[in-house]
């Protein structure tokens, strides 16, 4: 069995990945800045040679949407150089999303920038790229709804996945041998934004009324064109109104 170290070992997708190894049988250790034994901080680089000692395979699930996630690059900096230090790194493991290259968000230009330092690196790479998780659709409906009205932009498609089905998709692909660019992921059904939301308010016992508004900008155009869709990878299964369904019991 390989040691594998996650970044974000603690966070929503992360800690499903580093169970679902430990279960595997492999020796994890599972990094972030607030982990029991590998506390990690990818900012600046402090405690990565420690944790990347003797590690065959990274799992780079760290991400900070803050400042448009401009914090990721210099991350992937530091963990490059940590593995290259390390000597006995061949696959690192890094999860994107579906659309970074062509949908002008701020923070998936920085997806975009990470998947191209870690192609630059020379390091053996597996970049898996994912639609929105559930828990993200959940999320913004949720501070939506501390409104009277529940704003959402409209024309907006999604293809949300579960979170459990992206984690046991990086534990396949977490092995010594690195496997490029490999199929994108997707989730089983794509729907509008406002119509997930009604799906999400009326599961959870909260009836109320959806605004759906126009954005401007070239990003919001990227979405409303679909290039954070992947219909032809919808491999997901479970359904954003099971999720919801799930949710609201």
């Amino acid at each position: 069995m390989s040691t594998i170290l996650v970044t974000g070992g603690t966070g929503t997708l992360g800690v499903l990945v580093v169970d679902r190894l430990r279960s595997a049988g492999h020796e994890v250790r599972a990094l972030s800045r607030h982990a029991p034994d590998h506390q990690v901080d990818l900012a600046d680089g402090s405690g990565l040679d420690e944790a990347t000692a003797g590690a065959e395979v990274i799992v780079h699930c760290a991400s900070n949407t803050r400042r448009g996630g401009k914090d990721d690059e210099a991350a992937a900096r530091h963990l490059i150089d940590a593995a290259r230090r390390a000597g006995t790194v061949t696959n690192i493991v890094y999860i994107s999303i579906v659309g970074v290259d062509v949908v002008p968000l701020g923070y998936y230009r920085t997806k975009l920038r990470v998947e191209r330092l870690l192609e630059e690196s020379g390091l053996g790479l597996t970049i898996l790229r994912t639609t929105q998780f559930h828990d993200l659709v959940a999320q913004l409906v949720d501070t939506a709804a501390k409104l009277p009205l529940v704003p959402v932009p409209s024309g907006v498609r999604v293809q949300p996945i579960a979170v459990g089905e992206v984690a046991d998709r990086l534990v396949e692909l977490a092995v010594p041998t690195p496997s490029g660019r490999v199929p994108d992921m997707g989730g089983p059904e794509v729907h509008t934004l406002p119509d997930l939301a009604r799906t999400y308010l009326t599961a959870t016992g909260r009836h109320r009324r959806v605004l759906p508004f126009p954005l401007a900008g070239k990003a919001y155009a990227g979405f409303k064109r679909g290039g954070n869709l992947t219909p032809s990878h919808a491999v997901g299964r479970l359904t954003f109104a099971d999720f919801a369904a799930e949710r609201g019991r």
